[in-house]
């Protein structure tokens, strides 16, 4: 199923102070970098690891029910989605630095904020109860894009470094959403879909105005409960997996349809995630012991790491040795030795850890 949809530009005031803006985090050490985030969904806090030690260095405040986390490019912010189950509205900002708290981005009506990803310069976010993605920029502090998805929960989101391919996954409604520019337009120039794309300088808005690009979209059928999922390295392929099936849907991105189901015994199914090298792939199941490794050429299962009691965040060490998981319901975030597929640490970050994500200042 095939779409055609055109982006709109949205100006959003934006600062809002918290009543806890500015309070100083209980650091006990300069911020490190690389340095590891981590979200407590029981504690309301982002902790900041050092993953030489798996010590926390310091903690700060990070908004209610923090889900997911990602830094900016040079390391010094996060951002921090308060997802509500669709109830809020609101991404925290933390300035890793000084371990504060900053004035939140208030996103109006754009509730649910959810999966983040950092490119372009740019934040990319969903925002579940508007069925919609958007893109907001930190230079202009607005949120500068926004584009519907019609789907029903579009949850976790991934944008290609050049910024012509965009996926959502869409819980409720079991799909993959692909976006890219629309055929016969050339991708956007600029650092993100906001800007002009290159084309004539004249078009609809007048003389030396430039249209501003339509994007398409193609909503692929994968399975119930989608939710995790991860681009292949190589940009070919994306794995999907779906919670209440068990199964996991692998995409071709070139004809944008499912080649294969794998069906691997991954109910609950939270997050997935390649290894660097694009190797091997990771599973976390909220309600599993274990994390299930599959070999990315065989897609077969290699081995069910044992965790704890169930898992959600997956991140992957840039270098490809290690992986960290947050293991919910046991407060904690299990360190995976990727050549021997073993535990061989534990970080306590706070109850019901979460979302993970780097940050590294250049």
């Amino acid at each position: 199923m095939r779409r055609l949809a055109r982006a709109v530009l949205v100006a959003i005031p934006l600062l809002v102070l918290p009543a806890w803006a500015g309070e100083v985090g209980r650091g006990v050490a300069p911020t490190p970098s690389p340095a590891l985030l981590v979200l407590s969904k029981g504690d309301h806090v982002l902790s900041i690891v050092d993953p030489a030690t798996l010590t926390v260095v310091g903690q700060v405040p990070s908004g209610p029910d923090p889900h997911e986390v990602i830094a900016g490019a040079d390391g010094k912010l996060a951002y921090i989605s308060n997802y509500g189950g669709g109830a809020y509205n609101t991404i925290t900002v933390v300035d890793l630095l000084r371990q504060t708290a900053l004035p939140v981005i208030d996103l109006g009506a754009l509730r649910g904020p959810h999966g983040l990803v950092f490119a372009g310069g740019k934040l990319w976010f969903t925002a579940e109860a508007a069925k919609a993605i958007g893109s907001y920029d930190p230079s202009t502090r607005q949120v500068d894009w926004v584009l519907g998805t019609g789907q029903n929960r579009t949850h976790m989101i991934s944008v290609s470094p050049d910024l012509t391919l965009i996926l959502t996954t869409n819980v409720s409604s079991g799909t993959v959403t692909i976006i890219e520019p629309s055929s016969g337009q050339r991708p956007p120039r600029g650092p993100g879909p906001g800007g002009p794309p290159p084309g004539p300088p004249a078009g609809p808005g007048g003389p030396g105005q430039t249209p501003r690009p339509d994007w398409d979209e193609t909503v692929v059928p994968v399975g119930n409960g989608a939710e995790g999922f991860d681009v292949s390295p190589d940009g070919k392929v994306a794995w999907v997996a779906n919670a209440q099936d068990g199964t996991i849907s692998v995409i071709d991105l070139s004809s944008k349809r499912v080649v294969q189901t794998l069906a691997v015994d991954v109910r609950s199914a939270n997050r997935l995630k390649f290894t660097p090298d694009g190797s091997l792939v990771f599973v976390s199941m909220l309600g599993g012991p274990d994390v299930t490794v599959l070999d990315a050429t065989t897609r077969s299962v290699v081995k069910r790491v044992p965790v704890g009691h169930g898992a959600a965040g997956i991140l992957m060490q840039p270098n490809g040795a290690r992986a960290y998981v947050a293991c919910t319901p046991d407060d904690d975030v299990a360190v995976i030795d990727v050549k021997s597929l073993t535990v061989i640490g534990h970080i306590a970050a706070g109850r019901q850890p979460d979302g993970l994500a780097w940050a590294v200042r250049p």
